[in-house]
């Protein structure tokens, strides 16, 4: 009698111990699905980081405020800026451009550069010259009512908003030294329907 038992006991040991088994490499199995998934979902966190932050020492975005640079761009509509397209300072003439202003740097101003150093720069008739070359403007809100005439010093630009009659820029306070430029914007891209690519057109040389 006591042999039966012990012998039904002993069974029921023996039968117990494979479903042990599973259940420890199932519980080790879930555990390194886990940790995988775990180690996967922080290698792309962190890749995210790296991206977010490199774009962001690469690219600006900025929200344009002011009516100066209408029509090209209007007030609200969100740009981006290239923060690395004038590490050699090659500046062109019809670039969009954002800058600190020289009188208040803390001020952000968004403009079109017209003048390069050493450039003589002649507003008359309502018309833009650029060392006695009249400039294509297609992009311009209507004809300056302004005139004058700036030389163009080392190391700086001169720089005008598209809406002429409507814009606080170089012919009101003077040139942009290099070291105040942010970047060139190349991109409207909000809202959507206003989405646009400003390109690069050399205003005087079209011209010739």
């Amino acid at each position: 009698m006591f042999d039966s038992e012990r012998n039904q006991a002993v069974r029921s040991e023996e039968n117990s111990a494979p479903l042990l088994n599973e259940q420890q490499a199932g519980a080790v199995s879930a555990w390194k699905k886990l940790r995988h998934f775990l180690w996967e979902l922080l290698q792309m966190i962190v890749i995210t980081l790296v991206l977010y932050f490199g774009i962001d020492a690469m690219i600006g975005r900025v929200q344009v405020e002011s009516i100066s640079m209408m029509d090209t761009i209007k007030p609200n509509e969100l740009i981006m800026v290239s923060k690395f397209a004038y590490r050699k300072d090659t500046y062109s003439r019809g670039d969009v451009i954002v800058f600190h202003y020289p009188n208040n740097p803390a001020e952000d101003y968004i403009k079109r550069v017209v003048g390069l150093a050493g450039d003589v720069v002649e507003v008359q008739n309502g018309s833009v010259y650029v060392n006695g070359i009249i400039v294509n403007e297609p992009y311009i809100k209507e004809p300056p009512a302004y005139t004058g005439t700036w030389v163009v010093p080392e190391s700086a630009l001169f720089v005008l908003g598209d809406n002429r009659n409507h814009s606080s820029d170089s012919h009101e306070w003077g040139f942009v030294p290099f070291e105040n430029v942010f970047g060139r914007a190349f991109l409207i891209y909000w809202p959507l329907d206003e989405f646009e690519i400003l390109n690069r057109t050399d205003i005087v040389s079209a011209n010739n």
